[in-house]
């Protein structure tokens, strides 16, 4: 008795007889052609702060000096932050509200980060302008994949050297590829049949990001 599975592939091979046929993998990559840009970089920047926007997130960019208070100004008046364990401490210097750092002393329940009033702050892996979409790939910077789907408030720090024009370059710039990962392109989203945008249903309602240029 064989499995239909064994018995596809056997007809697979069959019909190959030579062996499988190779995939080239000369995916495009290298720098955007967009006209009008001071330098690569910067057309990186405002291309990937273009995306997020129209996925209705907020951007804001400041240099490395200016992220504990570009953090405290997002947060507002959020009561509680959680950080994964890789966080550097003075992201949040500045802020003055109760700071959950996930794993201390133990790891944060789906009912600790569902909270009313809580919000999360993590690093990501790397950013694509194209499609304005975050890489978090586990990092300790970013934490378990629980921290950036739950809570209904996400906020992001987005290195400029971080963000790449597309899908390959970000794939090659990921360290550990066995890593769960998680794309983020704006906040959660779905729509029902009458295409009535419903945010926050899968994951945040708000997404924040901060793209530190220096």
């Amino acid at each position: 008795m064989t499995s239909a599975r064994e018995e596809i592939l056997a007809r697979i091979r069959a019909a190959r007889p030579d062996g499988p046929v190779p995939v080239p993998r000369d995916y495009r990559t290298g720098p955007i052609g967009v006209p009008d840009r001071s330098s690569p970089d910067g057309a990186l920047l405002d291309l990937l702060v273009d995306r997020l926007v129209d996925y209705r997130a907020t951007v804001r960019r400041c240099g490395s000096r200016e992220v504990p208070e570009a953090l405290t100004d997002l947060l507002g008046e959020v009561p509680t932050v959680v950080v994964p364990p890789g966080a550097p401490a003075e992201w949040l210097s500045a802020y003055l509200g109760r700071i959950r750092r996930d794993g201390d002393p133990h790891p944060l329940t789906v009912a600790d980060l569902d909270a009313p009033g809580v919000a999360v702050v993590t690093g990501c892996a790397v950013a694509i302008a194209q499609t304005g979409t975050l890489l978090l790939d586990a990092a300790p910077d970013q934490g378990r994949r629980l921290l950036s789907l739950v809570p209904d408030h996400h906020l992001c720090v987005v290195r400029a050297d971080q963000v790449v024009d597309g899908v390959p370059e970000a794939l090659a710039r990921l360290a550990a590829p066995e890593r769960p990962i998680t794309l983020v392109s704006g906040p959660s989203a779905t729509s029902d049949i009458e295409l009535n945008r419903v945010e926050g249903v899968h994951g945040p309602r708000r997404l924040d990001v901060l793209v530190v240029t220096g």
